[in-house]
């Protein structure tokens, strides 16, 4: 049975790297905080379950990442756009739509990826975790890390075209 101060260990040791990891995942602050606590009180709680196959960072992320799906079941992706008034600097309304358009589609593109290229990309590109880190969560090398990175950019680059089409 683990002790309270073994847990604040835990948390003082691996609460950074889980939240940072759900940050890259929700690109929220605020909910990737509420997720971090969320991760450790149920790590708490089951902390019995834990084997040992792997590091323990990487099963705090991997309850972590289930908390993340169920927040995303639970919650709507879609937020209405509201049109205003031209503000110099600001992009025209048009232009807005085609910004969200490529992201759209970009977000697609990412959305067909296996699931481990997709945890790469969401890491690499708005968790800004380095290939090393990233190989570290993931439980692989930062070579793995680089390669699937890689691999991922090249078959967004190939669906997005094929779309396009």
């Amino acid at each position: 049975m683990v002790n309270l101060h073994d847990m604040e260990r835990v948390y003082t040791q691996h609460a950074q790297e889980v939240y940072r990891y759900l940050l890259s995942l929700s690109h929220s602050e605020d909910l990737a905080e509420e997720l971090t606590q969320e991760t450790f009180f149920r790590a708490m709680r089951t902390i019995d379950n834990y084997d040992g196959s792997c590091k323990l960072s990487v099963w705090l992320c991997q309850i972590g990442k289930h908390l993340w799906y169920q927040w995303l079941d639970r919650h709507t992706r879609w937020k209405p756009v509201e049109l205003t008034e031209d503000v110099p600097g600001a992009p025209s309304p048009e232009q807005s739509v085609l910004l969200r358009m490529e992201k759209t589609e970009l977000y697609k593109a990412i959305h067909t990826l296996p699931e481990a290229m997709r945890e790469v990309v969401h890491m690499r590109l708005t968790g800004e975790f380095s290939f090393s880190e990233i190989g570290e969560i993931l439980g692989k090398s930062e070579n793995w890390a680089r390669v699937t990175f890689y691999r991922a950019k090249k078959k967004i680059m190939e669906e997005i075209m094929s779309s396009n089409q």
